[in-house]
């Protein structure tokens, strides 16, 4: 059965279905050669495996080649297949239309590659059938995972959930695997919040469940990375980056009505961890957390940045992008300054943090150049750690006695 949405406007059922208890849904874009083996492989392993009825909905958005084709005549082969069009691109989009217009009681998706071995399933959703939690994800960095990919890509992933807990306190320890389930009742008052439609999705929902005090289970998962993989690294880390800035923002502004969520789920938001040293320690615990996150962050962006830049404009465009960033994170988290007044100031005053920090790690760097020319960028990023590191005690020490100072909770 195949449905075609027309975005934006409001996402009618696919085919109005409720017998499934579980609903797996594959967002392609452009995907007509591994969707089949795929949508087959899934489906003969549901079938010896699952105890329950179950669906699966292919979720197209806006493929320009044959997948749609290809999806439609699984559909008509497989009655368990039902196959989603969206005229939009977005897998956030595809995500939020499927579920928002499936009856079953379980919600899931993964991506088409199946780089998560599917042993990994139940496991998944048996915590959200039995009601004992809420939302559920893959980890490829729990104890237990099984990962193979390279080194790239293992520190950008690593880089951007280190970035999560030091500028939005995240506990969940991947954001970003294609492998998640969500009870229906849970979806159906979240989805309305998150405001992405691309790959900031995932990592919206999982933040505003955890602040709603919901629960999410995480299961390992044996990952085998895909070298086809078709994702624009830079773009995507921008647009990251961006939905960071953004979240942070109405979170610490208080718009987002989390607290009715918690009440409406019957759970209370999460209280903060308890033993967490208040004044000095405290603040030093919470800014060496977003310190770290910072860094990598920055080294990450550095490292993307300089295939198509030289040296110094990747240090200049990864310090400004982290600077931001830090000085948001560090207001809300280490210094617990909440509200908008004097978040413009604060920024104004971060910058010229900034400078400073650009100072010492530009003048690393030319004292680099001129020491040896020919080093190569591991001994770059090398030599910018060590500076970083003095950097973030200048930045500590400045927030602290300038910046923070008037502002700050004691």
């Amino acid at each position: 059965m195949t449905a075609t949405v027309s975005l934006p406007g409001p996402v009618a059922p696919p085919g109005g279905r409720t017998d499934a208890v579980l609903d797996v849904v594959i967002p392609v874009y452009n995907e007509e050669r591994d969707l089949e083996p795929c949508v087959r492989r899934l489906h003969a392993h549901l079938s010896e495996t699952f105890p329950y009825p179950f669906r699966i909905t292919v979720a197209d958005n806006a493929s320009t080649d044959g997948t749609l084709a290809v999806a439609e005549r699984l559909a008509r082969e497989l009655p368990e297949v039902e196959a989603f069009h969206l005229t939009a691109k977005g897998r956030g989009r595809a995500l939020a239309a499927a579920w928002s217009a499936s009856g079953a009681p379980v919600l899931a998706y993964m991506d088409v590659d199946l780089s998560t071995d599917l042993a990994a399933l139940l496991p998944l959703v048996a915590p959200l059938l039995s009601g004992h939690s809420d939302l559920a994800i893959g980890s490829r960095l729990s104890r237990g995972s099984r990962v193979v990919r390279g080194a790239k890509r293992e520190i950008i992933s690593r880089g951007y959930n280190l970035l999560l807990r030091g500028a939005l306190a995240a506990r969940f320890s991947d954001a970003q695997c294609g492998f998640k389930a969500i009870r229906k009742d849970v979806a159906r008052r979240l989805l309305p919040l998150v405001r992405d439609t691309g790959w900031f999705f995932d990592t919206e929902l999982l933040v505003l469940a955890e602040r709603a005090g919901l629960r999410i289970h995480e299961v390992p998962v044996d990952w085998v990375d895909d070298p086809d993989s078709r994702v624009d690294i830079v773009a995507t880390a921008i647009a990251d980056l961006k939905g960071i800035w953004r979240l942070g923002r109405a979170l610490a502004t208080g718009r987002l009505p989390l607290g009715d969520l918690a009440r409406q789920l019957g759970r209370e938001p999460a209280a903060p961890p308890a033993g967490v040293p208040h004044g000095l320690a405290g603040q030093v615990i919470r800014f060496a957390g977003v310190g770290a996150a910072s860094t990598l962050a920055y080294l990450v962006i550095f490292w993307i940045l300089r295939g198509t830049a030289g040296a110094q404009a990747a240090n200049l465009l990864a310090l400004l992008v982290t600077a931001v960033a830090n000085t948001a994170a560090n207001r809300r988290l280490t210094f617990r300054v909440s509200g908008r007044r004097g978040a413009a100031r604060h920024q104004a005053q971060g910058l010229v943090v900034f400078a400073l920090g650009l100072a010492l790690t530009s003048g690393a760097l030319a004292t680099l150049g001129a020491a040896a020319p020919g080093a190569g960028r591991v001994v770059e990023v090398t030599v910018l750690v060590a500076a970083n590191l003095g950097a973030t005690l200048l930045r500590f020490l400045l927030m602290r006695g300038w910046v923070f100072a008037r502002s700050a909770a004691p």
